[in-house]
């Protein structure tokens, strides 16, 4: 009786690098708000655009890992 402890922890064996993945996009996403892009950029709509960007960075991996947690305790 073979048993691993991570692989018997998910049903999917793809979940935990959706959660991994999705981690990774929101801190991108915060990393690149909290570098101010707008100290060193003049272009007011580039600015505006790379921090929309950034948010939506956050938005996706958080939707991705809440999306791949399975929840069961």
């Amino acid at each position: 009786m073979n048993t691993n402890a991570l692989t018997e922890r998910f049903d999917d064996e793809l979940e935990p690098i959706g959660i991994a993945v999705g981690a990774f996009l929101v801190l991108v996403g915060l990393s690149t708000v909290v570098g101010t892009p707008w100290t060193t950029n003049p272009d007011t709509l580039a600015v505006a655009l790379k921090l929309v960007g950034a948010l939506a960075t956050v938005a996706l991996g958080a939707g991705l890992a809440s999306l791949s947690w399975n929840g069961r305790e």
